[in-house]
């Protein structure tokens, strides 16, 4: 499924709309380079999730946590070097556990993540205006 994005309120939005849809033990694994969006997009699955409290990347912890319909947990795996580092924070408690995790930057991590993780990348296309994004979705 692709998406099209021509502002970060739309991808806020549409970010949204995949929180409110998901169920305990999603795994949300997102990929696309700097700049393009991601935090937007995760605040918008945050809010679609019923969290209330700001969410922003855990560039420096890996992991934050949020309570809202669900427990939500965002992941930034950026800084990771090898994915045996995931093994220190327990990974496996919240990849296959009952609350959602969104994972940025999870082709870092690919090893670990689950079979049944929803794929999806964010790309700029210039050409068809400077907040213009692409949302690829694969299930």
């Amino acid at each position: 499924m692709v998406l099209e994005s021509y502002s970060p309120e739309e991808t806020f939005a549409i970010g949204k709309q995949l929180g409110e849809k998901c169920t305990p033990g999603a795994v949300i694994c997102l990929d696309g380079d700097l700049g393009v969006g991601k935090t937007v997009f995760v605040k918008g699955v945050a809010k679609g999730l019923g969290v209330n409290e700001p969410v922003s990347s855990p560039t420096f912890t890996i992991v934050q946590e949020y309570e809202g319909r669900l427990p939500f947990y965002h992941f930034d795996v950026y800084r990771i070097e090898e994915p045996e580092e995931m093994d220190e924070i327990g990974y496996e408690d919240y990849f296959y556990g009952n609350g959602v995790c969104l994972i940025e930057w999870a082709s870092q991590i690919e090893e670990c993540l689950p079979k049944q993780a929803v794929r999806m990348t964010i790309e700029k296309d210039l050409s068809k205006g400077l907040s213009y994004r692409k949302i690829t979705m694969k299930e």
